[in-house]
């Protein structure tokens, strides 16, 4: 049986779009880092399209989002162009930061992707500081801030949920808990059982959803946008989900439990969320005909990236603090 939902078949297509566009492009980078044809330092997102594709449909365009290393699936999920974000991964000058940000640091404000972080628990005050000026422009936009289960530990975490509150900021919290912060499990390092209970204590809104459940993924994520937007203040979300690859590209994940692993992949998020899309009776044809255009698209800003330049010498001394104030 197909789940029973209000969400328009036009929403559905779109997530399934920008998962796949995810999916896709996970796979390319990661065979191209393993033939050597690409270095780079990699994080993949697999096992959390759902989550980041449910989510960014819920949102505008213009709202803002901050986001982490791991934070591909957000990028693009969001509305960076591939080829935008390919090259900008690549190090090459036509990227979204001249190719000086790398995978680390992808901003692209046209899509309101203001800030990703390679530090754990930065992003939060940052958002706080973008809802804030939100808040005091009515610009009408809401900010967005994702972070992995070990971030809530940090007392970043604790400060910007107290603050947000307090003032009632157009913010979203979103705590993408895969269970695992770099190679050590959440069990392990951090004191409650359910990482929710922390926001209902400083008064927060705040739920707990299946993340790699599109349709209980987009209604949290919608209604506290919503309510964000309406001047009610913030949410805090823990969205469920797993990675499955290690923290990075090259790390085996041998402390992941086999059973843990192989239960996380039977439920696949990716290809259940195909299979209910079929069970909604959407065609086919019209879901493998958003995957041949995603796999055009994703190839095509591979070989972008791979043949396009690194920055000029020149860019050395370009866009620093320095030559800032300079000017």
């Amino acid at each position: 049986m197909p789940p029973q939902t209000h969400i328009a078949d036009e929403v559905l297509l779109d997530i399934y779009r920008r998962a796949n566009l995810v999916y896709q492009c996970d796979e390319k980078f990661r065979n191209l880092i393993l033939s050597g044809t690409l270095q780079i330092l990699y994080y993949s997102p697999r096992g959390q399209e759902i989550l980041a594709a449910a989510l960014m449909a819920a949102l505008q365009q213009d709202d803002y989002l901050v986001t982490t290393y791991r934070g591909m699936h957000d990028q693009l999920a969001k509305g960076i162009p591939a080829r935008d974000l390919w090259s900008e991964f690549a190090g090459k000058g036509n990227g979204t930061c001249k190719g000086k940000g790398g995978p680390m640091h992808i901003t692209h404000p046209e899509t309101g992707v203001m800030v990703t972080t390679g530090i754990v628990g930065s992003g939060m005050p940052i958002a706080n500081g973008l809802a804030l000026a939100s808040q005091l422009e009515r610009d009408n936009k809401v900010t967005v801030v994702c972070f992995g289960d070990a971030a809530t530990n940090i007392g970043a975490f604790h400060e910007s949920l107290n603050m947000a509150q307090i003032w009632k900021l157009p913010v979203l919290f979103v705590c993408q808990n895969n269970l695992y912060g770099e190679h050590t499990p959440q069990a392990m390092s951090t004191g409650c059982k359910e990482l929710v209970d922390r926001g209902i204590g400083y008064g927060i809104r705040s739920v707990q959803v299946n993340g790699n459940d599109a349709f209980a993924m987009y209604d949290a994520a919608k209604t506290a946008v919503d309510l964000a937007r309406a001047g009610e203040g913030p949410t805090f979300i823990e969205a469920k989900t797993f990675r499955f690859f290690g923290h990075l590209l090259g790390d085996d994940s041998h402390y992941i439990p086999a059973e843990e692993m192989a239960a996380a992949k039977a439920v696949d998020p990716v290809p259940a969320f195909r299979s209910q899309l079929l069970a909604r009776q959407i065609p086919e044809t019209t879901l493998d005909k958003i995957d041949a255009e995603l796999r055009a698209e994703v190839d095509a800003a591979a070989a972008h990236a791979l043949e396009s330049s690194y920055p000029d010498i020149a860019e050395l001394r370009r866009d620093v603090y320095e030559e800032e104030i300079a000017a």
